[in-house]
């Protein structure tokens, strides 16, 4: 149980930055450093039951990395997607803007006849 311990502490300790440093990284990178940090924990728990703490927590983190990016990945295109939406949203209302304008100066025109 010790051994445990010390690798769980080693995890952290490893892992620790990586998660502070969280705010400079992307979607994609964010969920990468916490599916490795859940993977190689749950790794480490499962292989301290089968007497091999170090293996599972490379497996874990392995499987849990690619787990975490590629769930990241996905929401990153979701928030690129809705940032172009929102783009063209903001345009479309300007030029609806414009157009109420320009009706506006079209029927004081017309009036003025």
């Amino acid at each position: 149980m010790e051994r445990f311990a010390r690798v769980v502490l080693m995890l952290v300790l490893l892992m620790g930055p990586s998660i502070g440093e969280a705010q400079q990284l992307t979607t994609a990178g964010k969920s990468t450093a916490v599916g490795t940090v859940v993977g190689a924990g749950s790794g480490a728990i499962i292989g301290a039951a089968v007497g091999h703490p170090l293996a599972g927590a490379a497996i874990g983190g392995g499987i849990g990395a690619a787990g975490g990016y590629a769930i990241g990945s996905g929401w990153q295109r979701n928030e690129r997607v809705q940032a172009q939406n929102r783009a063209q949203l903001a345009q479309q209302s300007r030029q609806i803007e414009n157009q109420r304008r320009e009706i506006q100066a079209l029927k004081q025109a017309e009036e003025t006849e």
